[in-house]
């Protein structure tokens, strides 16, 4: 009986879940693309793009931080 119980929560709490789960991934669905887009923009960028993209976010996250001013007032 025990086992019965153990496999019954067991269902509904994959249950709950899935559910959630569900809400979560739809609601993060981006919108279609307008009909007077840019056609390029929805097309996925080709590998040498990514590669460029991925130069240039490491190349600004390595930049030294600005110096803060200070105040010698």
């Amino acid at each position: 009986m025990r086992a019965v119980f153990g496999i019954l929560s067991l269902v509904v709490v994959v249950a709950i879940v899935g559910v959630l789960a569900k809400k979560q991934l739809s609601a993060g669905v981006a919108p279609a693309a307008a009909a007077g887009t840019d056609s390029a923009a929805a097309r996925p960028a080709t590998p040498q793009q990514q590669v460029k993209q991925f130069e240039q976010a490491v190349q600004g996250a390595i930049q030294p931080a600005r110096a803060m001013p200070s105040d010698d007032k």
